[in-house]
């Protein structure tokens, strides 16, 4: 073997290495989010009885001005008074407006009550961007472990993101008038676990030892939590 071949060999496995990286990044990228569609619009056929992981593209001839619409009346208030946690989220994603499939975003109209609260909770598919239409809200999120707390009070106009898949929430700090917003997010279909309904409100119910050992406190406190009626105000 002439030796030449020795050091290039020893010179491009640095380059190697680096390439290898660098690939793995730009896959990384193109899987972290929804997919980037192949085609202009794959307007969801809901009534298909094929499986996919999303939904299939209706017969784009069969497509018209009506499947990218949506009279979803956001700049309308939403009523909050039958809600225990005093808040009444509307979305609209793939399941209500089908022109979103493959577009990768979605929209939530978030109504308030005094002091009311959209519970923490995460969206396991997509970044939020907060918009606050009325109102003075304190919100924040909290990240994976060591578990630190971003949060800060947010007026009118003001814009708050929400990473991927952390636990938010928002309070209407006013004692006798309403607020609202307006979430933009990064999937069409985001998803959402409310965190005590989850824990506390799954079915079939998550052993009482696990919880309460999870949060060291005596079973009857989690028997009575279990016991409760777990709302869901993502409507």
């Amino acid at each position: 073997t002439p030796p030449w071949t020795k050091h290039l060999t020893m010179a491009s496995s640095p380059s190697l290495f680096l390439l290898a990286v660098l690939l793995a990044l730009v896959s990384w990228q193109a899987t972290a989010y929804d997919p980037s569609p192949l085609q202009d619009f794959c307007v969801a056929d809901m009534k298909s009885p094929v499986r996919v992981n999303g939904f299939p593209c209706k017969d784009p001839m069969a497509v018209n001005p009506e499947d990218f619409f949506n009279p979803a009346m956001l700049d309308q208030p939403r009523d909050t008074k039958n809600s225990k946690v005093g808040s009444n989220v509307t979305n609209i994603n793939v399941i209500n407006f089908p022109g979103l499939n493959t577009l990768g975003i979605s929209l939530a109209r978030i109504d308030y009550g005094p002091l009311g609260v959209n519970t923490p909770h995460i969206h396991p598919r997509a970044t939020e961007l907060l918009t606050v239409l009325e109102g003075t809200l304190y919100l924040g999120f909290v990240t994976s472990n060591p578990n630190r707390l971003f949060s800060r009070v947010v007026k009118k106009g003001d814009v708050f993101v929400f990473p991927k898949a952390m636990i938010h929430f928002q309070m209407n700090l006013a004692h006798d008038k309403p607020a609202a917003a307006l979430s933009s997010l990064s999937s069409q279909n985001p998803g959402v676990i409310s965190i005590a309904n989850a824990v506390f409100g799954s079915n079939p119910p998550i052993s009482d030892d696990v919880l309460a050992t999870a949060f060291q406190v005596e079973k009857k406190l989690i028997d009575w939590l279990q016991s409760q009626f777990w709302e869901n105000n993502h409507y």
